[in-house]
């Protein structure tokens, strides 16, 4: 059998731009994809602390050490700039894999997004 787990999660993350005009996704620092194990066109779930929204949406590669976190398209109407969100990433395993799986968690710096 096989079920869905978190595989990445970047925590806590703040909003450095929304683009409404750019065709949907979210642009992420590739250092924190790096460390979070998230590649480009990977679906991942959003969750806004600011506002309780849930949505999903595919990752774009954005500059490294750029602490970029960028909601584009529709996306962009469920954030503000400087909103809090979390980035997760799931993945399907075997049962039993599962249960020594260890997913990549990064909790970056709220201020800088960067990782200390």
């Amino acid at each position: 059998m096989l079920i869905e787990v978190v595989k990445s999660k970047i925590h806590r993350v703040r909003v450095t731009q929304a683009d409404l005009n750019y065709i949907g996704s979210i642009t992420i620092d590739e250092d924190l994809m790096d460390a979070s194990n998230l590649i480009e066109g990977e679906k991942v779930q959003i969750v806004n602390i600011n506002n309780g929204e849930r949505f999903e949406t595919y990752v774009i590669k954005g500059d490294r050490k750029s602490g970029t976190i960028c909601l584009n398209g529709p996306a962009a109407r469920r954030v503000a700039m400087n909103d809090i969100i979390i980035i997760i990433g799931y993945g399907y395993m075997d049962f039993e894999e599962a249960k020594s799986f260890k997913p990549s968690l990064v909790f970056p710096n709220e201020e800088t997004n960067l990782i200390d």
